[in-house]
């Protein structure tokens, strides 16, 4: 099979984009400001577009130029729990929620067995932290105060100060955590 080109991937993603939102050729190339006769010479991998028509390509489909170049994705990922990545603190069992990175995001799954505590790791100063209790019954101890997480009970704190968390119950409790990092140089 031939090494696909940048080129190729170029005319993948703009028509995959394209199909998604809906839209005609007529409609996008107008979107553009480009001759319908353009995009579809961009579709078919027979354009070699100089960087102001790609600037006025990704601006019209409403994506970074740097997606227009890549490798297109799947449409469709599945995994399988035990793909996932697992990392345990004492007792308590983390879970990634997703295998990739996305940024200034975390979001894991945690099991706490019964009686099972875990102190949290303060972030930079602008972190926030978001934890729901989806089963059972979670404690959460953050800046002095004690919040105790029924099932779909939600708290949202500063995720730079001291916290900790611990099953107080006699059944194992999940929980989910999403971290909202703050941004670099914020």
């Amino acid at each position: 099979m031939p090494t696909r080109t940048p080129i190729d991937h170029l005319a993948d993603n703009i028509k995959a984009i394209r199909t998604a939102r809906g839209l005609s050729q007529q409609q996008i190339a107008k979107a553009a400001g480009i001759p319908r006769a353009t995009w579809t010479n961009l579709e078919s991998g027979a354009a070699n577009p100089t960087l102001t028509v790609l600037v006025k390509v990704a601006s019209a489909l409403e994506v970074r130029l740097d997606e227009l170049l890549a490798p297109p994705r799947q449409p469709a990922r599945f995994l399988r729990a035990d793909e996932l990545p697992i990392r345990q603190r004492g007792q308590v069992v983390i879970r990634k929620l997703i295998p990739e990175p996305l940024p200034n995001l975390d979001l894991e799954r945690l099991m706490l067995p019964p009686g099972a505590r875990m102190a949290g790791v303060p972030h930079t100063p602008g972190t926030r932290e978001y934890l729901a209790c989806e089963h059972g019954t979670v404690e959460l101890a953050v800046a002095g105060e004690r919040f105790t997480l029924a099932e779909g009970d939600v708290v949202i704190f500063r995720g730079d100060q001291r916290h900790a968390y611990h099953n107080p119950g006699k059944a194992t409790a999940v929980a989910f955590s999403a971290i909202a990092f703050a941004p670099v140089g914020a």
